[in-house]
């Protein structure tokens, strides 16, 4: 009676179940056009495909293929190759989010714009091999979440950053002339901590430098100068996030600076500074010539003088002898001392002329004058 009863609550589920891979197998369309010569992807194809192979034609992938493409909404395997693929363009995949397996290889691929692999959230296999890839943003992988196969097999890569690839299983990297530098030296960390497996890691050999020639990508004995050159694996998460977002805002404000000096008209700020510049450099020649040449400024310092009048020179006889008297007065001395004071005032008065004695007064007047 239990079992009667489980198998009636199930049954439903069971029956859903069979109707899906039904539909699944039905709903499945290939179409195989390899070898006809194709130099753009054929635009009358059914819009229920879901595997297309278009293999060993002469396809570019040029904007009309990329239009062309982008009426396919239910591919799931898409295989272009040994055709004439140079450039992977921006969007390229836009709109064939059910695509899982993707594969380019034996292309002439040189090029991979950032953002060529837009819109393939549900792509797991991904093969570039044998093309002409000489160097390779790991950041183009981002938006393939679910990746778990990484073909880069016999391109020209020679160095390569680990690729923020979480679910990946599975990378072949050999056949390509790897410079086992400090550079590489990120890469072999991921292959070493995740959970990746490189394929052919025996034959993954680097090619540069020589002395480092027999050993693996995986495996090169790097020394201590490199580990304090790049960051260790546990703390490459945070270098990464600190640099992007440092690099953020360098641009951003990179990029209002030379807005503002594309769009703001020039002030007179260079006059101003013409002003400056000219000031310093007068004020440097007076001060220059001030040091140098001191004769002009002695003359500035001598003070005017003129021939005293008469009643001046009485008024000035009266002062000196008022002054002498104070003195006499205040000053505790005998008289004979006073005595002596007074003859020598008076006498320098009797034999004043009326002149106070000057060192620039000109002797031929004052002989003159006499």
């Amino acid at each position: 009676m239990k079992t009667t009863c489980i198998l009636i609550l199930f049954w439903p589920l069971y029956m859903s179940l069979l109707t899906d891979e039904s539909q699944t197998s039905k709903t499945e369309v290939k179409c195989n056009f390899t070898e006809k010569n194709y130099s753009l992807i054929p635009a009358d194809i059914n819009k229920d495909v879901t595997i297309l192979d278009l293999s060993y034609n002469q396809i570019t992938l040029n904007i009309r293929d990329i239009s062309v493409l982008q009426r396919y909404l239910l591919l799931t395997e898409l295989y272009l190759i040994e055709n004439n693929v140079v450039i992977l363009h921006k969007n390229s995949f836009g709109n064939l989010f059910n695509l899982k397996i993707l594969n380019i290889c034996r292309n002439s691929i040189r090029v991979i714009q950032q953002g060529a692999f837009i819109g393939l959230n549900k792509l797991k296999e991904l093969y570039l091999c044998q093309n002409k890839i000489l160097q390779l943003n790991p950041d183009i992988f981002v938006p393939l979440k679910i990746l778990k196969l990484l073909n880069l097999q016999g391109n020209l890569i020679s160095y390569f950053d680990a690729p923020p690839l979480l679910h990946l299983e599975l990378i072949i990297l050999y056949g390509n002339p790897w410079n086992c530098s400090c550079g590489l030296l990120n890469l072999q960390n991921w292959l070493n901590t995740s959970n990746v497996i490189l394929e052919n890691e025996n034959i993954t050999m680097c090619s540069y430098p020589d002395i480092l020639k027999s050993y693996s990508i995986k495996t090169v004995p790097y020394n201590a100068e490199c580990y304090s050159k790049f960051p260790s694996p546990i703390t490459e998460d945070l270098y990464i996030n600190f640099q992007s977002i440092s690099n953020s805002t360098f641009n951003s404000s990179l990029n209002n600076l030379t807005r503002n000096s594309e769009h703001e008209p020039l002030g007179k700020s260079w006059a101003f500074l013409v002003g400056v510049v000219v000031t310093v450099l007068i004020t440097s020649l007076i001060i220059f010539f001030a040091i140098k040449c001191p004769i002009w400024y002695n003359f500035l310092l001598s003070y005017n003088h003129h021939h005293l009048e008469e009643h001046e020179a009485d008024a000035y006889e009266d002062d000196f002898t008022g002054y002498a008297s104070s003195i006499s007065q205040i000053s505790d001395i005998n008289s004979e001392e006073t005595t002596v004071i007074f003859e020598q005032l008076h006498s320098f008065v009797e034999d004043d002329d009326g002149f106070i004695e000057d060192k620039y007064i000109d002797s031929h007047e004052l002989h003159e004058e006499n």
